[in-house]
């Protein structure tokens, strides 16, 4: 009965980040087969298993364990070890055939262009077609030192949009497009409900609270990937 209900809980916690059972075994670096088992019941939910989920993503043991208390730690560190860096050389950007996630020609942190006009095909200037890079992803240019030294300024960033804002995921990094401002921060957990706290890398920058509702549109950010012409 225990290992049927830690089942039934990671299985929320799936559901929670919004992603495949393929991609949750990848933030966790384990086997996507051996996992599938463990949610089948072929494997039990190791003590192994259950440490990664909580060392990785952040997420409460006694929640994972017992289902008391909240998904996630009240006060988790800033974890983004779901995201792969990647350096490439410039042709890795393909402009044709356009496979793979598609490289738009904006910065998704500077400039006002509306956000239906964002990811139009005219915007499109190439792809890349790696391995790690979710081909539905878009890949846009981030500029600032905000997220130094973990996002650089002229840094790119594969983005995947989420639907649901009640399905956020504490302390992982995300594009946020306000009314009349869009950055890339940290988002954390706020003791109002209806209140987000974005958290810069650079120490040099203060929290911003927002209100939830302020938000229209948030995108996580899977990879980071530098273009390295020495390559």
């Amino acid at each position: 009965m225990d290992n049927n209900a830690k089942i039934e809980r990671i299985k929320a916690l799936i559901d929670n980040l919004g992603i495949t059972q393929s991609e949750f075994a990848k933030r966790i670096s384990i086997d996507a087969s051996n996992f599938s088992k463990h949610l089948t019941g072929k494997l039990p939910i190791s003590d192994s298993l259950v440490n990664k989920i909580v060392a990785d993503l952040g997420v409460s043991k006694e929640w994972l364990c017992t289902g008391n208390g909240t998904m996630y730690l009240t006060a988790p560190v800033d974890v983004h070890s779901h995201i792969r860096t990647l350096t490439l050389p410039p042709e890795a950007i393909a402009t044709e055939p356009r496979n793979g996630a598609k490289v738009y020609g904006l910065d998704v942190t500077a400039g006002n262009l509306a956000r239906d006009r964002m990811f139009t095909d005219d915007l499109v200037i190439g792809s890349i077609d790696v391995p790690f890079v979710n081909p539905d992803c878009s890949i846009v240019k981030v500029s600032g030192d905000s997220m130094k030294p973990v996002i650089n300024n002229g840094d790119m960033i594969a983005i995947r949009e989420i639907k649901n804002l009640n399905l956020i995921f504490w302390g992982q990094i995300y594009v946020v497009l306000l009314e009349d401002y869009r950055m890339v921060k940290y988002v954390r957990k706020h003791e109002n409900p209806n209140r987000v706290i974005l958290r810069s890398e650079n120490k040099e920058y203060d929290d911003i609270e927002i209100e939830k509702r302020d938000i229209c549109d948030l995108f996580i950010v899977e990879n980071i990937i530098r273009i390295d012409n020495r390559i």
